[in-house]
Order: C-alpha cells, then sequence, then structure tokens
C-alpha cells in the first residue's frame, strides 16, 4: 500500500514525521514491508517546515504518480498562501480523491480538502484554534471542533499536531487488526485509543474567552458558579440583555453559544476531579452542576467519546468507581 503525505511550504514537521513513524513501526513490528511511504511537494526541491527544518520529497504533483492508496495533507500556517500560490494543487487533489481508496488530512492540511470542495456535505475537524474558521469559512462541512479525528466514509481528517499520529494508528488498526495497533502504541508510548477531546479543556476555554469585558465577566462568573443554575436566561439577566440578545453577542464574541461554553466548564471541572480525587460519580456530578450521574455520563460521551469512569481509569491510579 503507497502511502503518500502533501507537504506544503512552512509544514508542521510533526504533521509528517508522526505518522510516518506510525506506518514504519507496524510494518516493522509485522516483520514485512506492507507500506511504501512517500512525501510529495508542490514544487521541486526541499520545502522547509515551520521550525526551519528542511524535508527533501521525493517527487512532486506535477510528476507522474504510481498508485496511491492513502493520501493525507500535512498542516502549514502557510497553506492558503500556497494553495493561491499552486491553483493546480487543488485540481491534483481533486483528481486523486478520485483514485485513492482513502483521503484525508492532519491538522489544518483539512483547509487544503475544504477548498478543493472535498469536505462538502461531510463531517471534519481540524487544529482546535481553526475550527471556527473552518465553519465559518465552509458552510458545507459538518465541523467536529472536540474529536482527535473523524471518518467520514472514506475521508480522514484529524486535529492538531500528535492527533495525526492517532489517525495514522487508526488506519494501521483498519490495515493490518487491532493487535498490531497496540503493539505500535507500546512501542511509541502512545494511547491506542486517546480519551478526550482535541485539546486540554482549559487550552479550548481559554480560546473561547471573550475580548469584550462584559462578556469575558459572565465567562469568569460562569467558571466559578458551575453548580448554580446556569440557564441562558439566568446570564442574559447578570449582563442586563435580553436572552436572544444575550446570545448573539456570546456567540459572535466567542464562536460558541453559553450552553456549549458552560458544558465545556464543567467538563473541565468534573476532569480535574476524575484526575485529582477519589470522590464518588455524583458528587462530581453534583459539584460541578451536571445535576445527576446520567447527565455527566452522557456529557462525557459527546464530548469526550468516553464514560467518567473509563476517564478516571486511564488518568488516576487505584481508582475505581462505579456509574
Amino acid at each position: 500500500m503507497r502511502i503518500v503525505i502533501l507537504v506544503f511550504p512552512g509544514v508542521q514537521l510533526l504533521d509528517v514525521i508522526g505518522p510516518l513513524d506510525v506506518f514504519h513501526e507496524a510494518q516493522r513490528l509485522l516483520g514485512r514491508p506492507v507500506y511504501q511511504l512517500d512525501i510529495v511537494a508542490l514544487a521541486p526541491g526541499p520545502v522547509s517546515g515551520s521550525s526551519g527544518v528542511q524535508l527533501l520529497p521525493g517527487s512532486t504533483i506535477n510528476e507522474e504518480q504510481a498508485p496511491i492508496d492513502t493520501l493525507l495533507v500535512a498542516g502549514s500556517p502557510e497553506i492558503d498562501c500556497a494553495l493561491a500560490e499552486h491553483p493546480h494543487a487543488v485540481q491534483w487533489l481533486q483528481q486523486q480523491a478520485r483514485k485513492v481508496r482513502r483521503l484525508g488530512s492532519v491538522c489544518t492540511g483539512t483547509f487544503a480538502l475544504a477548498t478543493a470542495g472535498l469536505l462538502d456535505g461531510h463531517k471534519a475537524t481540524t487544529h482546535w484554534n481553526s475550527t471556527a474558521q473552518l465553519a465559518t469559512n465552509y458552510p458545507c462541512i459538518e465541523v467536529v471542533p472536540d474529536s482527535i479525528y473523524v471518518k467520514d466514509g472514506s475521508l480522514y481528517t484529524s486535529a492538531g499536531v500528535t492527533a495525526g499520529m492517532d489517525l495514522a494508528l487508526a488506519l494501521v488498526e483498519e490495515d493490518l487488526g487491532r493487535e498490531l495497533a497496540l503493539r505500535v502504541a507500546r512501542e511509541l508510548v502512545m494511547f491506542f485509543k486517546r480519551p478526550g477531546g482535541q485539546s486540554q479543556f482549559s487550552t479550548h476555554l481559554s480560546a473561547q474567552m471573550s475580548e469584550r469585558s462584559l462578556i469575558r465577566d459572565i465567562q469568569v462568573w460562569v467558571v466559578d458558579h458551575l453548580g448554580d443554575e446556569l440557564s441562558l436566561e439566568r446570564l442574559a439577566l447578570l449582563a442586563n440583555m435580553s436572552p436572544r440578545n444575550f446570545s448573539r453577542i456570546f456567540k459572535k464574541e466567542t464562536q460558541t453559544t453559553p450552553a456549549a461554553f458552560v458544558e465545556g466548564a464543567r467538563i473541565e471541572a468534573a476532569r480535574r476531579m476524575l484526575e485529582d480525587s477519589a470522590l464518588p460519580l455524583k458528587r462530581v456530578a453534583d459539584n460541578c452542576g451536571f445535576g445527576d450521574m446520567n447527565n455527566l455520563r452522557r456529557a462525557f460521551l459527546r464530548r469526550l467519546g468516553v464514560s467518567p469512569s473509563d476517564y478516571r481509569r486511564r488518568f488516576q491510579k487505584d481508582v475505581s468507581e462505579d456509574e
């Protein structure tokens, strides 16, 4: 199987090297070659990464390519400029999309697939700091902001940087089975199935804090009063606004809804309690404002993809609670 990673100038090197090492380790442990790993660039010559270190791709999009099984696009802060300077890159992606078995991206590489129209009508994710931009610029895409990676048919998109390794491990599992993928995870000292969202929620919430002092004050108040009743009506009253106007301004300033922000703050607090204490799950749910364990569990499964007790087992030793 030939796996190709398309790189742009300024590429984040871990977007490339991380997945390649996962695929390489899989075939090393298997004891036979199953993957042909290649890097393809827009033009001949070395490609400077964001750190200044250079990659030397094996070929360019202007050269005849051997059949590609899996094509991944690596992220770069310069990806928009590169696409504007190389419009044929979009055409190349569109052509390859009709041929490859799997098409995917790492980090902001999602924007290349989006520009090519290959994600329209599909679910996708990208680096947490760019999900709002992706949703705004490409409204035909169903953006999933809190996932490590998203699979939608034969399309795969992943979150920031190291999430590309999670995606590569999932592809190894598809190709070569769960047992080998587990061995790869152990060798590379990584989670086989990483719990939680694509970033620490403290980082995620900080990114959503408004620059507008009034909205920021409400957000800080929310974080300090998670056990209180935090309905839209109450928050609007604190802001001395109508619920409709408060909701509109909050969304404009933070790129998220009041309800989503409240739930995210409660989940972050619950995560810290699960990691740092042996409190029963009922107490965690009460302290964080979820009301009962069922609400806590549903929120964790929806946002993080794991139950609270699974999360605790992964992150805290010698603690077990029944839900």
